[in-house]
């Protein structure tokens, strides 16, 4: 890994991308509480809240969206390639995150049968295992998708392309993790 570049050279609006199941929730709460800043889930504003997994419409996920970027401080992880333009737009840095595909898919089923609150996860509680998000995880399965989108921004941004990488990112930023 190259040298980290120290958090505060990424702003206080970060985009956290990366693929499903990555940890991207964790990082964003944990550079949130960090910066004393508002973490937003993108998972959480496109379902409905206590509807395990239920989308939202387009257009109200797009509402919700559009009013969280709008905001003057906020980390927010996801991806939501739809909207990635608005986002990069308002954004004053990058995190991009990646792990191995067997490490994403245990993160995965410990989370949904083990876990009954997760950061990031949707207000009802505990998940299940569903075949949709098996499918997904290993659609998303290409690594470097959201390092070569996010290097077209201009942007500062860190890359960590595996476990490795993102434990090192946690040590340098002194950042904590909350379980």
């Amino acid at each position: 890994m190259h040298p980290i570049r120290p958090l505060l050279d990424l702003g206080r609006r970060i985009m956290i991308n990366g693929p499903s199941n990555a940890g991207k929730s964790t990082l964003a709460d944990s550079i949130a509480r960090k910066l004393g800043i508002t973490v937003v889930h993108l998972d959480r504003l496109s379902h409905e809240e206590h509807g395990n997994w239920v989308p939202r419409g387009a257009e109200a996920f797009q509402a919700l969206h559009d009013a969280a970027i709008a905001g003057e401080a906020w980390v927010m992880d996801g991806n939501y390639s739809r909207l990635m333009p608005q986002r990069y737009a308002r954004a004053t840095g990058i995190v991009v995150i990646d792990d191995h595909l067997v490490r994403r898919y245990l993160r995965y089923f410990h989370r949904s049968l083990f876990q009954s609150q997760r950061i990031g996860g949707l207000e009802s509680g505990r998940d299940s295992v569903k075949w949709e998000m098996i499918r997904w995880i290993w659609k998303t399965r290409r690594q470097g998708k959201y390092e070569a989108i996010a290097r077209q921004t201009g942007l500062p941004m860190v890359i960590c392309r595996n476990h490795a990488e993102l434990q090192a990112l946690y040590m340098e930023w002194d950042l904590e993790r909350r379980h």
